[in-house]
């Protein structure tokens, strides 16, 4: 039993001497991935027909003191808030309200910070049912994305902005990605119209689809936003009227002289240049990626946007 034992230790000692040669010899090295188009080569040698101009009749100039907030309005998703929202503009309603909420990894918001004592509204509404969804049928560009996602069955983009749908129920909605701009409402679904805005600045809140109004996104002046003071009431509202942010003014680009408007292009996402960018994105190159992701979710998409002549 002795002599065994001992035969059973020597064969124990030799395999494990021999491991670290084994492993060496099965273990490889990584190889290292091809260079691949990146988003700034592909942005570089995108052609005009890739690009197209933000329509001054659906596109919002909000300034606070600190600069300008560009937002894209969607009316084929949200046709009566997009209207409403426009009458209040026309009336100068946003004009001195505030924002008046920043939560950390959720949105920031703005309205009137008043609310026993509400600005009067002259002709728009104050609120409107919800425009969760909108038929498939009324929308008039949809480009897919081959990913698959948590959410929705199909997701992709509509006309540039990140969108979702459901040929069953054959209805249409935006998503809930960062920049994206939003109705704030109470309970009830008809209890928002415009007057409360907010845009997302953290993690995409994807649970919010279909059960809020989108009205847009944000196209510039995102960091303006993303980078204001956290509010310390709950819900990120801010906990004194002195450290709400003003806003000097909202104005539809339309209405200004065309040497007061920003002219910007959003690049196309039903053009090849945009589908190269999500592929450019799923698969990244080497010589730093050393893994390819092989998926991309709608949310990490990034719409390019530039302003003509910079």
């Amino acid at each position: 039993m002795r002599l065994n034992h001992l035969k059973t230790l020597a064969i124990a000692a030799a395999i494990s001497a021999a491991l670290p040669s084994l492993h060496a010899a099965t273990i490889r090295a990584p190889a290292e991935l091809p260079a691949r188009q990146t988003v700034a080569d592909i942005i570089k040698a995108s052609t005009p027909a890739d690009w197209r101009a933000l329509d001054p009749a659906n596109t919002l100039y909000m300034d606070i003191a600190a600069g300008r907030i560009v937002i894209e309005l969607a009316p084929e998703f949200a046709p009566k808030h997009v209207a409403n929202i426009k009458a209040l503009v026309a009336e100068r309603y946003y004009d001195g309200l505030a924002i008046t909420r920043a939560q950390d990894n959720w949105v920031a918001q703005w309205g009137d910070p008043d609310e026993k004592n509400p600005k009067p509204i002259q002709h728009a509404q104050r609120t409107l049912p919800g425009e969760f969804t909108v038929p498939m049928k009324t929308i008039s560009s949809f480009t897919r994305l081959k990913d698959v996602d948590g959410y929705a069955p199909q997701v992709g983009h509509s006309n540039g902005f990140p969108s979702a749908r459901d040929p069953k129920s054959g209805t249409a909605w935006l998503t809930h990605c960062y920049a994206t701009v939003g109705v704030g409402r109470d309970v009830g679904s008809d209890s928002g119209g415009g007057t409360e805005l907010y845009a997302v600045i953290g993690q995409s809140p994807r649970h919010l689809d279909r059960d809020i109004t989108v009205v847009g996104r944000v196209v510039s002046g995102m960091p303006l936003l993303a980078t204001l003071p956290r509010g310390a009431a709950p819900m990120g509202f801010y906990d004194s009227p002195d450290k709400n942010v003003p806003i000097a003014s909202v104005r539809l680009a339309a209405s200004l002289p065309v040497e007061q408007r920003v002219q910007m292009e959003v690049m196309r996402t039903d053009s090849a240049a945009y589908q190269a960018l999500l592929e450019a994105q799923r698969n990244r190159g080497g010589p730093w990626s050393k893994v390819q992701a092989g998926h991309l979710d709608l949310c990490n998409a990034p719409i390019p946007v530039r302003e003509v002549g910079k």
